[in-house]
């Protein structure tokens, strides 16, 4: 009966120290490698916002960690001396629009009705120099009717008539014509000129409020209300989804089978489902390459780095340096 029972303690412990060595074989086939895995790690291309123009941080809309959509708010720099500028632009640009519409016009109405009055007087003045001068003209024959003297004086008087009126009919067709066509082109440059300057002061005091390009994570805040921020020192640094790919290093043994295109499973620790995504860009040159000529044993040691990327559903899940594992052909 002792014998039995030893060799029935026997036998458990032969099997027990059997079924740890098959859960250890287990254990080490599942965490062995597919043949068609590698590691990498999930990168970020980041997109910094800044504006052009330097001031103090008036408004800050978001902080680090939330997300925005497209054309939402993210910071305001004080813009007093834009505004300013705007609004002085805006006004000078009136003026010169109302300088070439004057420029354009002829006099004003009543200096031309008193042109007009004007001309009107010098004809009935010329009508009765010409028949003061015909009747003289009719004296003159007769003897002692009249002088030489009355006959050169009522036609001088008669010409200086005419000549008047001449004259204001000339300065009625000018005061009608409006500006001369150069100063009309100048008032029109000018126009033209503070019409770019207002434009501008507008872009500028638009450039103080800066907006979400596109629906992003804030990937970080690097200012606080109240601080300067010199002209084109970014903000806000946002994460857009689709800016999230994975790299990763895969042997030369195996970059032949991989084309742009292909599908890849990215496996991140403590997500069940692999994320699923497709080869953006395969690197022409290779990685680590050795300091001797290639050669059948060196040839082990060339890595090609492949990036991959993926749907910004699905990319919103991945962070940045987060480690994966990259499986290809699958």
């Amino acid at each position: 009966m002792t014998g039995s029972g030893t060799g029935r303690r026997f036998f458990c412990s032969l099997f027990g120290m059997g079924g740890v060595l098959a859960a250890l074989c287990i254990v080490a086939s599942c965490s062995r490698s597919a043949p068609n895995q590698v590691q990498g790690y999930v990168e970020g291309e980041f997109v910094s916002i800044a504006s052009p123009l330097a001031g103090a941080l008036q408004s800050l809309y978001v902080q680090r960690g939330g997300r925005v959509q497209a054309g939402d708010p993210l910071f305001a720099p004080e813009n007093t001396s834009e505004s300013a500028a705007r609004d002085e632009a805006e006004r000078r640009f009136a003026q010169a629009r109302a300088n070439l519409e004057d420029a354009k016009k002829g006099k004003r109405p009543s200096e031309i009705e008193s042109i007009e009055a004007q001309l009107k007087q010098a004809r009935v003045a010329l009508r009765l120099s010409e028949k003061e001068l015909a009747r003289q003209a009719e004296l003159i024959r007769l003897p002692y009717a009249t002088t030489e003297q009355d006959f050169d004086r009522a036609r001088s008087t008669r010409d200086q008539d005419r000549g008047r009126v001449a004259q204001l009919e000339a300065d009625l067709r000018t005061a009608q014509l409006g500006s001369r066509s150069d100063q009309i082109a100048a008032a029109e440059a000018d126009v033209r000129a503070l019409e770019a300057a207002l434009v501008k002061a507008e872009w500028d005091l638009a450039q103080k409020r800066q907006s979400a390009p596109q629906s992003a994570l804030v990937f970080d805040t690097l200012y606080r209300v109240g601080e300067w921020v010199a002209a084109g020192r970014p903000v806000v640094t946002l994460l857009p989804p689709q800016n999230v790919k994975v790299r990763a290093f895969v042997p030369q043994t195996q970059i032949g089978a991989i084309h742009t295109g292909d599908r890849v499973r990215a496996t991140v620790d403590g997500v069940p489902e692999p994320f699923i995504g497709t080869v953006s860009f395969i690197s022409p040159r290779a990685e680590y390459t050795p300091p001797v000529i290639y050669s059948r044993e060196s040839r082990s040691k060339l890595v090609f780095m492949i990036e991959a990327v993926f749907d910004p559903e699905t990319a919103v899940n991945m962070h940045p340096g987060q480690p994966v594992d990259v499986q290809f052909g699958f």
